[in-house]
């Protein structure tokens, strides 16, 4: 892990992010992009040149004195962090900067939907999820530590996921000390007997060449995908969730809808999502 980026809006959610940033650069010797996008008013694109230049440059230097304040923390010393600021509100911009500096992980802070201070409410995270090619790390509160002991990651065992779930246990791997890839087995057309399970999961490991692992797959049964990554986490006394998302459909063909957003907004732990 080499590069990480952090999207900030110099909220305390911001700060939450960027302390678990620095924990893992220190870790892994990574350099920090803090990344800042300016809220222009839609006023300035119908106003006249001077004036669009007038408040740019007001607002850049507003961004700069907030930066100063904002990276002044002593848990950043000794680490390269490289500001960065956007002149627009387009969150997609976070996914496109992440891909052109070759970053290996997006942390991000999130209010969830019921608390509109600032851009990191939870539908603008979603966004960022949605959007990113690069593996997004979404944090709630500010961490006790990023020495994390064991991560879940809910996958369906599909041939399609093979390539994802190799690139997702990479970055896991860096991650945590422990790594379990979970099946949900779910009501209705997607409930499979153990055995199917079994003989998917066997399909799959062995199509990823991946057999090794065979002891870090389990399987639980819930109502839903979310509470069954939640439930489980619970229960095995997890500290991060991990998902793989496909773009605006969420997950895959086998959870469907946008299971990845929604465990993002309503899980309490660190969630990091993968894009298929």
């Amino acid at each position: 892990m080499k590069k990480i980026i952090i999207p900030v809006d110099f909220s305390k959610h911001s700060e939450y992010a960027l302390e678990t940033a620095a924990a893992l650069a220190k870790t892994h010797n990574a350099e920090l992009i803090v990344m800042h996008m300016l809220e222009l008013s839609d006023s300035i694109f119908s106003s006249t040149s001077s004036q669009k230049n007038e408040e740019t440059h007001f607002m850049l230097m507003v961004a700069k004195k907030n930066f100063e304040e904002f990276l002044n923390k002593p848990y950043l010393e000794g680490i390269t962090v490289t500001p960065m600021v956007k002149h627009h509100k387009v969150l997609k911009e976070v996914s496109e900067v992440a891909s052109s500096v070759k970053a290996d992980l997006i942390v991000i802070g999130s209010r969830g939907h019921n608390d509109f201070d600032g851009i990191f409410t939870g539908s603008n995270t979603e966004k960022v999820v949605r959007y990113s090619s690069t593996p997004v790390l979404v944090v709630k509160s500010k961490p006790k530590n990023v020495d994390f002991n064991h991560v879940v990651l809910a996958i369906d065992f599909n041939a399609n996921s093979v390539s994802p779930v190799k690139n997702a246990l990479e970055l896991l791997k860096q991650l945590a000390k422990k790594v379990t890839l979970l099946h949900i087995n779910l009501p209705n057309l997607g409930f499979l007997s153990t055995d199917e399970i079994q003989e998917q999961v066997d399909e799959f490991l062995k199509l990823g060449k991946l057999e090794h692992i065979k002891d870090s797959i389990d399987f639980t049964a819930d109502h839903n995908v979310e509470d069954g990554i939640i439930n489980y986490a619970k229960r095995e006394d997890a500290d991060v969730l991990a998902i793989i998302t496909h773009g605006r459909t969420g997950l895959n063909h086998f959870f469907g809808g946008s299971i990845s957003e929604d465990l993002v907004n309503h899980s309490k732990l660190p969630v990091v999502t993968f894009k298929k």
